[in-house]
């Protein structure tokens, strides 16, 4: 028997009880397409995440005050002196831009409408660091500082929330907290960022922060330094820098360093990781769904042998090799799975694309992708599952005796 005979006499089988076919293919269309969907969901999210954080600059620093594991116990806080020092060209050369800032929470309202979004309170460098933009307005400058005016910048996100629109609001009064800010200018948007939304953030200069609304308990604390380095290639060079200057500044013992430093290439290595393993583990149990379809394969093909034990036995005694009966049973359960795994890949993507679709629909920069290895794995897997699980029916059915087989009732 050909291969092809095979072929053409498997899709004879399987037509001659359509429900039975069409429920087994079933299960196994569901694990593919489930094995499609979340992998597709877990390298959007990845690709999503990496994506918001690279736009921000893969030569930005953070600098928080404490360590990591928080074996540091009473920590020095981060200070103006500190990202004064951080500014010398001779101590670190690889620091092109320091910009202190302080960090909090708040209520913003205009009319009757509110926004919670965080509040910091910067100086004009921190544009600069963090590769912000304006959609229109102005940045805030030495002058603003100097006088402690009372002017915000807006993320689109809180000025949608209190006007309705991101555009055409400059120049109106909002409350921070119940004290009146002018608006001079709302950014432009940037999505997700290592620390929650950049659009979902109030700016102030930093020292309005200092004197009305984020008050610590020394004048000149700050609550984080962001860095920018010259270039991507010395982030290491830099951080190493940074962390030498505020071990001498801390007087801190070796290996006990009281603060951290954050670098962009860290932060897109843990999120990558998550992912990962987030897309790993979403995979298992798609893969679940998919070892449940190959059992009813094997299900169905057993019933199929005992049903056909008779013709089985007329076969062979007409002449067919035990090789023709296995070839048979095998390309049977083959084709079961080659079809459901086809048919799960259309409704994988399908469903992938309805995820994205909802996505865009709230307002989420999140797009699945759909690889070329979650399709070959899939229908790697849906092949396997079907010869694997239909070996030992195919096998039962080849190793039939013809008498036996024709004495059957």
């Amino acid at each position: 028997m050909t291969i092809w005979q095979a072929f053409l006499e498997a899709l004879e089988s399987l037509s001659g009880n359509k429900l039975r076919s069409g429920l087994t293919v079933l299960g196994i269309v569901i694990g593919v397409a489930a094995v499609i969907a979340m992998l597709a969901v877990g390298e959007g999210a990845q690709a999503s995440i990496t994506g918001s954080i690279s736009g921000i600059g893969t030569n930005l620093l953070f600098v928080f005050r404490g360590d990591q594991a928080n074996n540091v116990r009473n920590p020095k806080p981060l200070t103006l002196g500190d990202a004064d020092a951080l500014r010398d060209q001779f101590a670190a050369p690889s620091v092109a831009a320091v910009a202190p800032a302080l960090q909090g929470d708040g209520i913003v309202s205009f009319g009757g409408e509110k926004s919670s979004p965080q509040i910091f309170g910067v100086t004009p460098e921190y544009f600069q660091v963090r590769n912000l933009q304006l959609a229109e307005g102005e940045l805030i400058t030495e002058e603003h500082m100097l006088g402690r005016a009372s002017v915000v910048l807006l993320g689109p996100e809180v000025a949608t929330a209190l006007f309705g629109h991101a555009d055409g609001v400059t120049g109106e009064t909002v409350r921070i907290e119940g004290q009146p800010f002018r608006v001079i200018g709302v950014l432009q948007s940037k999505g997700g960022g290592a620390f929650g939304s950049e659009d979902n953030q109030a700016i102030v200069p930093f020292t309005t922060a200092q004197s009305r609304l984020i008050r610590r308990s020394t004048s000149d604390r700050v609550d984080i330094i962001f860095v920018q380095a010259v270039s991507g290639d010395v982030v290491s060079q830099a951080s190493e820098e940074i962390a030498q200057i505020l071990r001498t500044r801390h007087r801190t013992p070796i290996g006990a360093d009281d603060f951290t430093i954050f670098t962009q290439q860290d932060l897109l290595s843990t999120f990558a990781s998550i992912t990962g393993i987030l897309t790993i583990f979403l995979g298992g149990i798609a893969g679940i769904s998919l070892l449940v379809g190959g059992i009813g394969i094997m299900n169905i093909m057993l019933v199929s042998v005992t049903e056909r034990t008779r013709e089985i036995g007329l076969r062979k005694a007409l002449g067919a090799r035990r090789r023709d009966i296995l070839t048979q049973f095998l390309t049977e359960s083959s084709l079961l799975s080659l079809i459901g795994g086809i048919i799960g890949i259309m409704l994988g993507w399908l469903i992938s694309f309805i995820v994205g679709r909802i996505a865009v629909a709230n307002g989420t920069a999140f797009t699945p992708v759909v690889g070329l290895n979650a399709i070959a794995l899939a229908t790697l897997f849906s092949a396997a599952v079907g010869l694997f699980f239909g070996i030992y029916p195919a096998n039962r059915a080849a190793s039939l005796e013809p008498v036996e087989a024709l004495r059957y009732e």
